[in-house]
């Protein structure tokens, strides 16, 4: 009877610990997680007239014809990875830049049907 009685409360002490822990763990990972840093992306006006979409890893941050001057988009980092692709509407082709983890000024240039990327460390 006294065995049972221990075991009773062994059980019941192991079951509020386990339920105790996941609650916490549970709290822990619902916080969201934020990146220091920023990402300034210029195109030049080498692409003006240009139908073109830009995307950060699965995000569409531009979709469209490019106007005549300068575009610049300021993007805070949101992963710990990020990969800028130019995408030309016209031809489907896509061309891939693995971003610096820390935040950077990208500079994206088009010589000869050539997509040239000019990455400079963020201030």
């Amino acid at each position: 009877m006294v065995f049972n009685a221990v075991l009773f409360f062994a059980v019941l002490a192991i079951t509020a610990i386990f339920l105790y822990l996941s609650f916490t763990l549970k709290r822990d990972a619902e916080k969201k997680k934020t990146y220091e840093g920023q990402y300034h992306i210029e195109l030049t006006s080498d692409w003006s007239g240009k139908n073109l979409s830009i995307y950060m890893n699965d995000s569409l941050l531009m979709n469209g014809i490019l106007p005549d001057t300068l575009v610049a988009l300021d993007i805070d980092r949101f992963a710990e990875e990020h990969v800028l692709m130019i995408v030309d509407n016209e031809t489907d082709a896509t061309t891939p830049f693995n971003l610096s983890k820390e935040g950077s000024k990208v500079i994206v240039k088009k010589t000869n049907d050539e997509v040239v990327f000019e990455e400079t460390p963020a201030r």
